[in-house]
């Protein structure tokens, strides 16, 4: 009995990484790019730890190894299957990060640029919602001031992709 997956229904390579180390958005945006012709559009978004007004010494980010993977693998396949995609990559991290540090990275390379729009769009939208991870605030004084609550706003953010 043959055990392999089933091929995608989609061209696009996409790699998902969860690491505590921080990234290098030239490097990713090179690798989507590197020797294609095909690519005429490249958006990206880089998501940075805010101090919140001078209160926040950091943010500590958890999530469960391989739990992570898996479900932000499933929302960048589905970015994958939904729009004309040449490559993806999504990097998020994990750990203690300091105001001004990057946190996650989405990189979409497409023919067109409303495809990478679109995609990175969806995908921002679909990790603010349903990748695993959970946030702490330590404020600057010292103390911690306990888990970050989910917004109503990005589940309504999210909303907006869902077909009826």
């Amino acid at each position: 009995m043959d055990k392999t997956a089933p091929k995608p229904d989609y061209d696009a390579a996409v790699s998902v990484r969860v690491q505590a180390d921080d990234f290098d958005i030239t490097r990713e945006i090179a690798t989507l790019s590197e020797g294609r012709r095909d690519v005429g559009a490249i958006v990206t978004f880089t998501g940075l730890c805010r101090d919140e007004d001078g209160r926040l010494s950091a943010l500590e980010l958890e999530h469960y190894p391989g739990m992570a993977e898996a479900e932000i693998g499933r929302i960048a396949e589905e970015a994958a299957a939904r729009w004309p995609l040449t490559g993806l990559t999504v990097i998020h991290r994990f750990g203690r990060i300091a105001p001004g540090a990057n946190i996650v990275l989405v990189v979409a390379a497409s023919r067109h640029r409303r495809a990478a729009f679109e995609a990175a769009d969806f995908l921002m939208d679909f990790l603010k919602t349903r990748a695993p991870f959970w946030k702490k605030e330590h404020l600057a004084e010292g103390a911690e001031s306990g888990w970050v609550e989910a917004k109503a706003a990005d589940d309504s953010d999210a909303a907006r992709w869902v077909k009826n």
